[in-house]
């Protein structure tokens, strides 16, 4: 049996779930979420929590089994607390700032690059040299976080680029001068 597709998901105050078919809906204090999962997996409202079960012991339930979990207890965490990934520019000129709900980077291009994020996401920067992306779809911030990244990905020689808050850059050293 799956450690994790087996947990019981708790559903908190003040959130909603609600069942049709196979489409799963949550709603809570910071919005709502609305999910298809595969048809063959149960998912049952008991005692105030959400448990997903799955037919058989196949490959494919078992592979099911736990993503449908994890999918559900993001959404219902989602809804309630929110999702935040953080970034960190570092760079001698580089900077980033609002521009509306978009963002403006500069990052040693010849021009500032404009990322308009979706409805969904929130894009801040609470100093000029970090970004915080939050909302309530984990894979949406996950994402929108990654495309920021990819604007200037962290280098290994002098560290400079955009990295996530935690993320180690492994330096390397520079050319070194043989001696004869």
């Amino acid at each position: 049996m799956s450690r994790i597709g087996k947990k019981p998901i708790p559903i908190p105050e003040k959130t909603e779930v609600i069942l049709k078919e196979n489409t799963i809906t949550v709603k809570g204090p910071k919005g709502e979420l609305k999910w298809k999962f595969h048809p063959e997996m149960n998912v049952a409202i008991r005692d105030n929590e959400i448990v997903v079960t799955r037919p058989s012991d196949s490959k494919i339930h078992r592979s099911l089994h736990g993503m449908t979990r994890m999918m559900v207890a993001n959404m219902v965490e989602g809804v309630t607390k929110g999702f935040e990934k953080t970034l960190e520019i570092t760079g001698v000129g580089y900077s980033a700032e609002m521009k509306g709900k978009s963002l403006l980077l500069n990052v040693g291009y010849s021009h500032p690059v404009l990322i308009t994020p979706t409805d969904d996401i929130t894009l801040a920067v609470p100093k000029n040299l970090t970004v915080t992306v939050s909302g309530i779809n984990k894979q949406q911030v996950g994402q929108m976080a990654a495309k920021i990244r990819s604007v200037a990905p962290p280098e290994p020689y002098k560290g400079k680029g955009i990295r996530y808050k935690d993320e180690y850059i492994r330096r390397k050293a520079g050319k070194k001068v043989g001696v004869k």
